[in-house]
């Protein structure tokens, strides 16, 4: 049995579209004023939590957010496509009200937990983030790592290790996951 890799799973900071409800996926905005404040208060509050590396996806949002953290505990950011929110096609820059109208019939099937967009499934986004956090788990064995990440994606790898999506991941919102010989668990606690 080897030691397992911590893994900490992080939602980005807040965006202006998430405050006023825009469905983002690959969009890039950046962090707002309060999703930097958000980003500064998780720097702190994981000072001290023996973070070895920093993993983060390539949009704007997340790496924004990885860059302040890295900046408080003095280590470089590796960005990871892999780690993207979900490809909402069209949906993208949307909100509910706008897709209802647009696009009823999908609108309605995401509602039934469906995927009603013309973008990435969840099985697509799933396969996606799953390899990436392997494969990050993999290259730092026994250590802490820290994954800054979206939403979707957390969620996602939560339905994967504990057959359970839970409730949506407030921004900068941690989850703590390991990699424990070979298989992604997601710490109760």
């Amino acid at each position: 049995m080897s030691d397992p890799t911590r893994l900490l799973l992080a939602r980005h900071g807040e965006t202006e579209w998430n405050r006023t409800g825009r469905f983002q996926g690959h969009a890039d905005p950046p962090l707002s004023e309060i999703g930097r404040e958000q980003a500064v208060a998780l720097a702190e509050s994981l000072a001290g939590d023996g973070i070895r590396a920093i993993h983060t996806s390539d949009l704007l949002r997340a790496s924004e957010t990885a860059r302040v953290v890295a900046t408080r505990l003095g280590l470089p950011v590796v960005e990871d496509a892999g780690l993207r929110e979900i490809d909402v096609g069209s949906w993208s820059g949307l909100t509910r009200d706008e897709i209802a109208a647009r696009d009823p019939d999908g609108f309605k099937r995401w509602l039934r937990g469906e995927i009603g967009h013309d973008g990435e499934t969840r099985e697509q986004l799933t396969e996606r983030v799953v390899a990436a956090v392997e494969r990050i788990a993999h290259a730092h064995a026994g250590e802490t790592v820290l994954v800054v990440t979206h939403g979707g994606a957390i969620r996602a790898l939560r339905r994967h290790a504990a057959g359970d999506p839970g409730e949506v991941l407030e921004n900068c919102g941690t989850v703590a996951a390991a990699l424990v010989d070979g298989v992604l668990r997601i710490d109760a606690a």
